[in-house]
């Protein structure tokens, strides 16, 4: 990059360290560093939480994602619109969650259920979160050096290192000083800034690309160049790229309901804004929130496909070929080491630089030509002799294989080096070969933008996804290293509270330590094969079962402890097991299945299982792969954990839980402006349905109307339902489908961005003030640490014991020692202050 990119990426770091070093004086408690105080504005919390959602690592597998499938998609989505709107508008889980004044899911947890189960789940929830995190520095690390054009390795007092690593270590070291020093105040005010100064960056990048490529010649030809049934642009036309059917609209509907709150990596922003209300809002305003940056993202994912297949850019020192052949010697140069591997690396790095296939390459090819043909011919086999019995109409071979290579033959093959250079890897060792494929894939489109953006441009754009990885960096870091804290080692404990100085150093440690765990994680095995895999396996450990356990928890007042521990328990089980199973299906279980005759038997009775569910769902014994796919086991889970939550409940509810005491509502209220909730008639029904209450402004009532009117009236019942009603009746042509396209996505985008990029900006600005002053003026409560005593926190004790005429006699005793340990603490500080002056 040219020093001018470097500049604009350095003043953006610059006036966030600004907001750093400000913020981080205002941690005086425990409170103030996993919840930022719980005083921030709506504003405040939109921006920076929308910063915060969006990694690099997100961003990257967005990118694939679109290279690989398209846009399309995304008009089908659309169908769970309304239960999303109403989720948005309500406050649906989020409003509940901050009216217990809970820090961490584990906190709630153990104010609904019990202590025990606060341990378990925390345990469960650190797991998954925290080794899911490890992928997250190797990608975005690997991102800034392909994408930077740095050296794959750097030397450093002659010893010689991977820069991917000391790149990480660089932005992992920031990550753990701005998340350590200042915890979530920090964390959320560094956010805000970041998210601040992108929206003017957006719209620069936006502008330049709509001036210098025009949408209907340069970019939707090349997207409108597919086959049939692989379609871009048209949703009616996708048929050949994956399974699309109601079954899946349905669970996914069901899944998105039960986990609402089920993902913690964003944990301090659940519960930083002042009360639920402010909560509640700022939810609602992200409606708005991401006008340009969707657009940017999206713009510049089009621009780099029609860059690498368009006619028009393949040629020159700077076109679509240049592209590839620098990615793949990048990628062969990264991933192709080992002396075993030296003769296949020098034949491929040959074959790039000239063009030619040597003897020894091409028998490297023909190695694995051999290999494909020989699996092709087994896969078919098997496919023929497990459906002919059960399906005739399916035991024509090959059929569906002949007629996708027929379809894609008919496109130009842009990646016939790629393909030939993994080939021949894959020869000598299909790890490897594996391995260079996905850094491939996943570096594809950020190079590409290297070569189309222009000197500024790029700095601006690069300057934003240094933000990404900043902010998701701390966000995760804070996140899961509080856990650990509050929901393992505090419960473990056993009463025995830390003082606030204890905690918050204690805090610091666990975010440096799974900063150190995600980095060796990251530099030895970063380069995971099958990353959607990975991210499925480490998050099932936690998401199987939570759902039922966090929504049971907060609506239903009968539910019980043993209803959320058989949930959890049977949920993650079964989702790890779905995950094992089908992981090894075709290796090790399918041929253990034939070897003692039990394949037919089995299939005779998972056939017998789904022929109620058919043809949404078909279950069919395949040596092929697992006959339940990814989707069916997740319906299984749900369906199993929900009902183990709800019966068992039912069978060992006793008395029904004091949901008024959890949520500070009535006599409990702490809080905001009280909550009325008014007999439901026809006047107030559709107020109430999209979340309005007497908490409500004429301000907050404009905003509601506004989101509901143009989310539900224009994304949904135009821009879904008669789009695909007109569709249906008379169908679009591909180029009626790229005009609607450019005025949904760029049109109307475009509008909604201007007037939401001044409208966050200004009010960002202001609400970032507002923060700082509330957080002057905040007073420090030693008891609020994220303790609960018989389902109580220990900051509501008093309150407790003076509304229910109570005697907490366990929390006192807490209280004591908490007591004791501070003045021992503070006749410490008194002694190293009196050494320090003698010395002096």
């Amino acid at each position: 990059m040219h020093w001018i990119d470097w500049a604009i990426v350095v003043a953006g770091l610059v006036a966030l360290f600004y907001g750093f070093i400000k913020s981080q004086r205002y941690v005086k408690g425990v409170a103030d560093f996993l919840t930022g105080g719980r005083v921030a504005g709506r504003y405040v919390l939109c921006v920076s939480s929308g910063e915060a959602a969006m990694g690099l690592i997100s961003l990257v597998a967005v990118y694939e994602s679109y290279y690989q499938s398209g846009f399309a998609y995304g008009f089908w989505g659309s169908i769970a619109a309304p239960i999303s709107i109403l989720m948005g508008l309500t406050g649906y889980c989020i409003y509940r969650f901050r009216e217990s004044r809970a820090m961490t899911m584990g906190q709630f947890l153990e104010m609904r259920y019990s202590r025990k189960f606060r341990l378990f789940a925390g345990v469960l929830q650190s797991i998954s979160g925290i080794v899911n995190y490890g992928l997250f520095p190797a990608v975005s690390a690997r991102f800034i050096v392909y994408f930077c054009d740095l050296p794959l390795n750097v030397e450093v007092f002659g010893m010689v290192f991977p820069t991917f690593a000391l790149v990480m270590a660089v932005f992992l070291s920031v990550a753990v000083f701005i998340a350590t020093r200042g915890g979530q105040i920090s964390i959320m005010v560094t956010d805000c800034i970041q998210g601040l100064l992108s929206y003017p960056m957006y719209i620069v990048v936006v502008v330049f690309i709509l001036l210098h490529f025009s949408w209907f010649k340069d970019m939707a030809p090349s997207l409108l160049d597919r086959p049939q049934g692989r379609s871009f642009l048209n949703p009616f036309d996708i048929g050949q790229l994956r399974d699309f059917n109601l079954f899946y609209v349905l669970v996914g509907i069901v899944g998105g309901v039960l986990g609402r709150m089920g993902w913690s990596g964003a944990q301090g922003y659940n519960t930083a804004a002042k009360n639920a209300h402010e909560q509640k809002l700022a939810g609602v305003l992200g409606s708005w929130r991401s006008g340009f940056s969707s657009m940017m993202y999206l713009l510049l994912a089009v621009v780099a496909y029609a860059y690498l297949n368009s006619d028009r850019y393949q040629g020159g020192a700077h076109g679509a070929v240049a592209v590839r052949t620098e990615l793949a010697v990048k990628a062969v140069n990264d991933v192709v080491a080992g002396d075993h591997l030296a003769p296949v690396r020098k034949e491929v790095l040959d074959y790039l630089h000239t063009g030619n296939i040597t003897p020894g390459l091409q028998a490297m090819l023909d190695k694995t030509a051999e290999i494909k043909v020989k699996t092709e011919f087994d896969r078919v086999n098997s496919q023929y002799h497990n459906s002919k019995e059960s399906n005739p109409a399916a035991a024509a071979p090959g059929k569906e294989k002949a007629d996708e290579s027929a379809a894609s033959a008919k496109q130009p093959n842009r990646e016939t080096r790629m393909e030939t250079v993994r080939d021949a890897i894959q020869s000598v060792d299909p790890s490897v070969s594996q391995r260079f494929q996905t850094i491939y894939g996943q570096m594809r489109v950020p190079l590409t933008l290297r070569y189309i953006l222009p000197i500024g441009i790029l700095g601006l754009f690069f300057a934003t996804c240094i933000f990404h990885l900043i902010s998701c960096d701390t966000t995760y870091l804070h996140s899961w290293g509080s856990i650990v804290v509050q929901d393992i080692i505090l419960p473990l404990r056993g009463g025995r509270p830390f003082t606030p100085k204890q905690q918050i150093n204690l805090l610091r440690l666990l975010i440096a330590l799974v900063a150190t765990f995600a980095f060796l994680f990251s530099y030895f095995f970063g380069q995971v094969d099958y990353v959607l895999m990975f991210f499925t396996i480490t998050g099932a450990i936690w998401l199987g079962g939570s759902g039922p356990c966090i929504v049971g928890g907060l609506y239903w007042k009968r539910g019980t402890t043993a209803g959320a521990w058989t949930a959890l328990i049977a949920g993650s089980g079964l989702a790890l097991t779905g995950i094992f199973l089908q992981k090894c299906w075709v290796g090790g279980i399918y041929p253990w299945l034939y070897d003692h005759g039990l394949v037919e038997g089995v299939g005779v009775w998972l056939e017998r299982l789904s022929y109620p569910l058919e043809p949404l769902v078909k279950w069919r014994m395949s040596g092929e792969k697992f006959p339940i796919n990814s989707m069916e086991i997740y319906a299984i889970t749900i369906l199993v954990s929900v009902s183990l939550y709800v019966i068992v409940s039912l069978l060992t509810c006793r008395e029904a839980f004091n949901m008024d005491r959890l949520l500070h509502r009535g006599k409990y209220h702490r809080e905001g402006k009280v909550l009325e909730v008014p007999p439901l008639t026809i006047r107030n029904l559709f107020s109430r349905l999209i979340g309005i209450d007497n908490q409500y402004t004429r301000g907050d009532k404009i905003l509601a109307w506004s989101v509901f009117i143009y989310s539900f009236g224009y994304g949904f019942l135009f821009s879904f339902v008669t789009i695909a009603v007109w569709n249906l009746i008379s169908p679009w042509s591909n180029e009626g489908w790229s005009l609607w396209f450019f005025i949904n996505h760029f049109i109307v985008a475009g509008l909604i961005g201007v007037v939401s990029s001044i409208w966050f900006t200004i009010g960002g600005a202001v609400d970032l003030r507002r923060l700082f002053r509330d957080l002057k003026q905040k007073e420090v409560n030693v008891l609020d640490d994220g303790r609960v005593i018989g389902h109580v926190s220990a900051t509501d004790v008093a309150m407790v014991e003076k509304v229910d005429h109570v005697d907490l006699k366990e929390a006192h005793v807490e209280e004591n020692i908490l007591q004791k340990e501070l003045e021992e603490e503070r006749d410490q500080e008194d002694i190293d202050n009196l050494k320090k002056h003698s010395k002096e």
